[in-house]
């Protein structure tokens, strides 16, 4: 096990870049926080390239960190990591994927939502829900933001998480006869008029102006959740929920 003690250290300097968008996409990695998103990642172990971890607090006896690299940092190092008020002094830098989707049947397509908390809780909705595969379109908040990470709780590496061309993916669906639904105020039906089906993609969009009409123009259906009491709308990431248990056979 290494140790290091200095913050002028060029692997702690490093680490602390990946805390911007710019380092994760130049290199491919990104920095998790917190024992359930690190045991996470030692679950899934082929993403993960090593773990950090404070002096003050060390690895759990239950953990089996195989031959994963483990460096022991001083409190003020593994502080300089975090973004959180309390944090755990454990992180693991880890590979993004190369994810691909091979014979997946339903999908959850993600048009510019920018909020981290709502992106990361739909991302463990869907994994929940069991769906396939999310896809991230155009304008959407960086999947490996630290705030999404936590709010998806490891979910980052149960199901593969593309950012791709919404459209192009609509068209690939849609000639594979898969029904894919966007979300919509007007000119949608009730989601409990359409049919559950063991295949489909369900399209949702950014907080303040919903999923792009363009977008919706080339859906199969554009659907809406009824309103019955006095609020305006419904959060997008509850939204979601509620749309991927209807319509998961």
């Amino acid at each position: 096990m290494k140790h290091i003690e200095s913050v002028n250290n060029p692997k702690v300097k490093q680490w602390k870049k990946l805390l911007t968008k710019k380092e994760r996409d130049k290199s491919g990695t990104f920095l998790v926080e917190g024992f359930h998103l690190v045991e996470e990642a030692i679950k899934q172990g082929e993403q993960i390239l090593e773990i950090i971890v404070s002096e003050k607090v060390g690895l759990p006896p239950r953990w089996d960190a195989g031959a994963i690299p483990v460096t022991l940092v001083t409190e003020e190092i593994s502080n300089s990591l975090t973004d959180t008020e309390a944090p755990q002094g454990i992180y693991a830098v880890c590979r993004q994927a190369n994810s691909e989707v091979q014979d997946a049947k339903t999908f959850l397509f993600i048009d510019a939502v920018q909020d981290p908390g709502n992106l990361g809780t739909m991302i463990r909705t869907a994994d929940a829900a069991g769906i396939d595969a999310v896809i991230i379109g155009r304008g959407s908040v960086d999947i490996f933001n630290s705030k999404v990470l936590r709010s998806a709780q490891g979910s980052h590496f149960h199901l593969p998480i593309i950012r791709g061309n919404l459209h192009e993916w609509i068209d690939k669906l849609q000639e594979k006869n898969i029904p894919v639904y966007g979300t919509a105020l007007e000119g949608a039906s009730a989601y409990t008029d359409i049919p559950t089906a063991e295949s489909f993609a369900l399209i949702v969009g950014n907080e303040g102006n919903g999923v792009s009409k363009d977008i919706l123009a080339s859906t199969n259906a554009n659907l809406f959740i009824p309103i019955f009491g006095k609020s305006e709308s419904l959060n997008v990431a509850v939204a979601t929920g509620i749309l991927l248990y209807y319509l998961k056979k």
